[in-house]
């Protein structure tokens, strides 16, 4: 068997912590030839991600340096990576999940006849707008799909209602398992102003907030915390906030003054998982929190009225809250009060794999090819 040419493409953080065990495993199997590209989408905090990994993108499109618009970033990736696959002419090229970058290397992939594979196939709301414009991403990159890589059984069945081929689908786990292994067996330095706060003697809630489609209702959310930091003592905020200049001004308009109310700068991958393992417990209407905190023991109410997440939910270890004020707060104060309910978000496996997804992701491209 010839060596099989890989190129995978990220973009952004997210893309990054998730990709990078399986960008690992490819530079480390004899018979695959790796190509990275990194389209710099979210240039500093996925440089961040890659330093932590000691992995360096082979090409670096840069594509943010003139601030330009979801439209301008598509067209660009599309430009900018077919030049790529004109020189580097890969077997498969590999995206993850569901961004902008996702969606224009799928495309370039497959103007080019090349076949695609998706690592975290299968997230459906099936609401268009929720998340915006994530949900729609991940369904047209479905279709430029020839390697489904599903993290559960869920995601294979929302593949399978719209008429994928079984033999195309692989439940392989959640990369991002990998990736929290890799990170919690490193000793780094945590900042000192970081390491005050996670030792301090509250108990901590970690808040993060960042979707499109919740800025209107983020207000309410808001709310939520101001209530529970007026009316719990041992309580804290750990709040990184997203560069989102939306974002910022609702935050800076709507969440009261505290000095347990902590503010900060988004954190590197390191940084943010010793604070997500020494919460108390998760607010947020992230994606992939809902499917790291499980594996760190963390209940997590997710802040959104959907999630693609599902199996998260039926297996317990999060709680679907939506920005509703009242209903934050009363699953909040149960979390705080009652140490049963705390303790059955715990009582099932995590539905998200074994640490082992990024192996079962090569094997899958070598017999691919080697058949």
């Amino acid at each position: 068997m010839k060596k099989v040419k890989v190129m995978s493409v990220i973009g952004t953080r997210p893309e990054g912590i998730k990709m990078v065990p399986v960008i690992k495993a490819l530079q480390n199997d004899p018979m695959i030839e790796s190509v990275f590209v990194n389209t710099g989408q979210h240039k500093d905090q996925l440089d961040q991600v890659l330093n932590l990994f000691s992995v360096t993108p082979d090409y670096d499109l840069g594509i943010m340096k003139n601030k330009p618009n979801l439209e301008q970033i598509i067209a660009t990736i599309l430009i900018e990576l077919s030049k790529i696959l004109d020189k580097e002419k890969p077997d498969i090229v590999l995206v993850h999940g569901d961004t902008a970058t996702t969606l224009a290397g799928a495309q370039a992939a497959f103007f080019r006849q090349i076949p695609v594979g998706h690592v975290e196939a299968g997230l459906r709301t099936f609401e268009k707008y929720s998340p915006f414009p994530e949900e729609m991403n991940r369904q047209v990159v479905g279709k430029y799909t020839t390697l489904h890589f599903a993290a559960t059984e869920a995601n294979k069945r929302n593949l399978l209602a719209e008429m994928v081929k079984e033999d195309e689908i692989f439940v392989v786990g959640n990369t991002v398992i990998d990736a929290l292994i890799d990170v919690s067996s490193k000793k780094l330095e945590i900042p000192p102003h970081i390491k005050s706060i996670i030792d301090s003697p509250y108990r901590t809630i970690l808040l993060t907030t960042h979707r499109r489609e919740n800025l209107e209702e983020l207000n309410d959310v808001y709310k939520a915390v101001n209530h529970l930091i007026k009316e719990y003592n041992d309580i804290q905020i750990v709040f990184p906030i997203h560069k989102n200049p939306a974002v910022r001004s609702i935050v800076s308009s709507s969440l009261h003054k505290n000095s347990r109310i902590h503010l900060l700068e988004p954190l590197d991958y390191y940084v943010f998982s010793q604070v997500m393992n020494c919460s108390h417990f998760i607010i947020t209407d992230s994606g992939g929190i809902q499917e790291e905190a499980p594996a760190l023991k963390k209940p997590v109410l997710v802040a959104r009225k959907s999630t693609e997440r599902i199996e998260g939910v039926n297996a317990g270890t999060l709680k679907l809250v939506g920005t509703n004020t009242e209903a934050i707060i009363k699953e909040s104060k149960k979390l705080l009060n009652d140490s049963s309910y705390y303790q059955s978000f715990f009582q099932n496996k995590n539905p998200y794999g074994d640490g082992k997804t990024s192996e079962k992701i090569v094997s899958v491209i070598k017999n691919y090819f080697s058949s």
